[in-house]
């Protein structure tokens, strides 16, 4: 398949210009100049936004505002706490072929995925389980998580759920006096600094990769605990940050599903076969790590055509959009699945 990835020999938005602090956008270009499974289809970016002209920018790109039905927030350093519990289990919901979801009973409403997990979190703090103290998280017991997820069947991956719960503590607990608000200042107004700051101490959220002996970065759950304290706090308080527009989309797998879905995306026949046929892509392969870089660069692509049609977006803006839309469009073809904690 054609796998160039040229965005430089016309003139269009679509040339590499200015800061890339995270390193995400620079490394996972690398990887779609070389990418041999997987290619973004430019015409459909365009489409794609002219869709979301046509239908109104204000209606499709604008983040909604931060749910409290299903996420704990208080208000105080207890919130700032228990979004990063949030984060360091927010990935790999996902059943096996053939086999139902993971599902918790909420307030009358059974949910699945990313709102279980919400909804689980702040329903354990209801019951009185202190989620945002770094000592109860540092040797919560095996017990005390099972509660917590508790539902219809048993949460994937719940061993590394429990070890990424108890680094949280143990972190916070050696480094930042238990509170997460330490980190936040560390990094002094920067959502990029905080990110890279979570990657660098906290190891479940170092989300990086080797393609072909060059290292590339998603940091996707850094990230998103980034924009969560920003969204949270509605851009006040801890969730203050200058940069924000400087953080790329969350590379995970309901975007590139929508994203396929939409034509933005393209695979090579084998790789949509095994996709198609719910069969397992590795961690860290390539096939892997091509489907996370399109997806960044999909995403920041549609970024600069929404911006060159004279509205203004950042990623996580693109990505909320997309997001949202994989969850509310009922025929698409399979995510691909990948047994990982980094989403």
């Amino acid at each position: 398949m054609d796998t160039r990835f040229d965005t430089g020999d016309r003139d269009t938005p679509y040339t590499l210009t200015g800061s890339d602090a995270t390193g995400i956008l620079s490394s996972t270009r690398l990887v779609m100049e070389r990418s041999s499974h997987v290619r973004i289809n430019f015409g459909q970016v365009e489409r794609l936004c002219e869709r979301w002209q046509a239908e109104g920018w204000k209606n499709r790109v604008d983040a909604p505002p931060w749910d409290t039905h299903y996420h704990f927030h208080d208000g105080t350093e207890r919130t700032v706490n228990w979004l990063l519990v949030l984060d360091a289990l927010n990935f790999c919901f996902w059943s096996e072929k053939g086999q139902p979801r993971w599902t918790i009973d909420y307030q009358g409403e059974r949910l699945d995925g990313y709102w279980a997990e919400a909804a689980a979190l702040k329903r354990s703090v209801e019951e009185g389980l202190p989620l945002w103290d770094a000592e109860f998280l540092s040797t919560i017991s095996e017990e005390a998580m099972a509660h917590i997820f508790r539902g219809q069947r048993i949460i994937p991956l719940f061993e590394q759920r429990i070890a990424n719960a108890r680094e949280v503590g143990r972190v916070l607990l050696e480094r930042y006096d238990g509170r997460f608000a330490r980190v936040i200042e560390e990094a002094g107004g920067s959502a990029v600094r905080l990110a890279l700051l979570l990657a660098e101490q906290f190891s479940s959220f170092n989300d990086v990769a080797t393609y072909r002996q060059h290292t590339i970065r998603f940091l996707k759950r850094a990230q998103i605990c980034a924009a969560d304290v920003h969204n949270a706090f509605a851009g006040q308080q801890w969730g203050t940050f200058t940069d924000y527009d400087q953080l790329t989309a969350f590379a995970d797998y309901k975007l590139p599903q929508i994203l396929r879905h939409q034509k933005v995306l393209e695979y090579d026949a084998e790789l949509a076969r095994r996709i198609d046929n719910q069969e397992l892509i590795a961690a860290g392969s390539e096939e892997e790590v091509e489907i996370r870089a399109a997806t960044i660069w999909a995403c920041e692509l549609l970024r600069r055509e929404v911006q060159r049609r004279g509205y203004q977006a950042n990623a996580a803006d693109i990505d909320q959009q997309l997001w949202v839309a994989a969850q509310n469009t009922a025929s698409m073809l399979p995510y691909h699945r990948t047994r990982t904690l980094y989403y």
